[in-house]
């Protein structure tokens, strides 16, 4: 058996009715800070050191990051390969 329930809402009721928090003025506070810090960047190495200093824990939390979603796009690429099988008694 299977059932479909689909839901029509705005991403601002969909956070509502799931108890999240409304982040609107922290993201643009962190939009306009990023801008800011953009301004005076301009050639490569000053965007590279700029990207470490905002990092959280600089190069580690950068390759923790990195690694994190490597594992996560190879654990999708498996789920994927494993969507064939065939349940018995549907």
């Amino acid at each position: 058996m299977k059932v479909h329930v689909e839901i029509d809402c705005t991403p601002e009721e969909a956070r509502a009715f799931m108890g999240l928090p409304d982040l609107t003025k922290a993201q643009a506070a962190y939009s306009e800070s990023m801008e800011k810090a953009m301004r005076g960047v301009s050639n490569p190495d000053q965007l590279q050191e700029l990207a470490r200093s905002m990092a959280p824990m600089g190069q580690a939390g950068l390759k923790m990051f990195q690694a994190f979603m490597e594992g996560s796009a190879g654990n999708m690429g498996r789920a994927k390969g494993t969507g064939s099988e065939t349940k018995s008694g549907d």
